[in-house]
């Protein structure tokens, strides 16, 4: 009873990336002009696939989605650690707070991770079976691997959460991160974490390592449909289009993995942070400009949307 009154009243603080209060300017700075920047772009394409009809289609509906996503996902880390910085760490996290943004962070980027792997398998049906494409992705199919993706982030994310927040925290106490990600929140726990490190480890391979694979066989038979295509034209609009999805991908597995998926033994705090500013500030930002400069119906459905304001 007394470890559990303890930990009601355990309050986090997250350590700034400096002590210099220049310093700790510049990265709020930074951090503020990418959030805003992902917001926006994310927002352009989510509304400019909204209201073009001719967009209306199962490819843009997944990136629509996406975009959403990235939204949500973005906006459940940067408004603290945008406070941090200001404050120099010294903006108090309660014990609910740091659970509700871990549930929000896993359970967002969770869906992400699998809608990504949704949209392998959408564009190997485009390129493989272009005429059956639209009876093969049927909206109905469409809407439910949405709803698949969500509710797999969803029965994920709850219940890491609530094992990590059972764990007894006896001190006010400095998390070495900008955001409560889930190494960082363990490291501070006054109990053994083995269970804990072992059910991250099971989730962060359903979520990473299975898309992936799902991912990289969606691509095999992409490339070798892409190979038996006769014209140059065909082969150029099947790889752009595919091209950028790929790009995302790598940008979104390639830092997760190496944060998740890596031996407990060779995490280290100052490079888990680095490492998490790439998926959570930068990627959400290059999304939209990956997708925008391959994808020329995007591209110019943009233009239009930005030519009216």
């Amino acid at each position: 009873m007394e470890e559990i009154n303890k930990t009601a009243k355990v309050q986090f603080f997250f350590r700034p990336f400096s002590a210099d209060p220049k310093v700790q300017a510049v990265i709020f700075v930074a951090f503020l002009v990418m959030y805003l920047a992902s917001l926006g772009g994310n927002a352009l394409i989510a509304v400019t696939v909204q209201i073009n009809h001719s967009l209306h289609t199962p490819m843009y509906f997944f990136l629509a989605n996406l975009a959403a996503l990235e939204i949500l996902y973005t906006s459940s880390i940067a408004p603290l650690a945008l406070a941090n910085l200001l404050s120099m760490g010294r903006t108090p996290v309660s014990i609910a707070g740091c659970g509700a943004q871990m549930f929000f962070f896993v359970f967002l980027g969770g869906a992400d991770c699998v809608l990504l792997a949704v949209m392998a398998y959408d564009r190997l049906i485009a390129i493989r079976y272009p005429l059956g494409y639209t009876l093969l992705m049927s909206w109905p199919l469409c809407v439910e691997l949405m709803v698949g993706s969500l509710v797999l982030g969803f029965s994920l994310s709850l219940p890491l959460t609530v094992l990590i927040f059972r764990l007894p925290f006896c001190n006010n106490s400095e998390i070495y991160h900008f955001y409560c990600d889930m190494p960082a929140v363990m490291r501070l726990a006054c109990a053994d974490t083995r269970v804990q490190q072992t059910a991250l480890h099971v989730i962060s391979f359903i979520v990473l390592s299975i898309p992936l694979s799902m991912i990289f066989v969606s691509y095999v038979f992409i490339v070798a449909t892409v190979l038996r295509i006769r014209s140059a034209e065909g082969r150029r609009r099947a790889c752009s289009t595919c091209s950028s999805h790929l790009s995302v991908v790598l940008l979104q597995y390639g830092c997760t993995s190496f944060i998740y998926l890596s031996p407990r033994s060779s995490y280290s705090p100052a490079t888990g942070r680095v490492a998490s500013v790439v998926y959570t500030f930068i990627t959400p930002i290059l999304n939209p400009l990956i997708y925008s400069m391959r994808n020329k119906e995007l591209k110019n459905a943009l233009r239009r949307a930005l030519s009216r304001i």
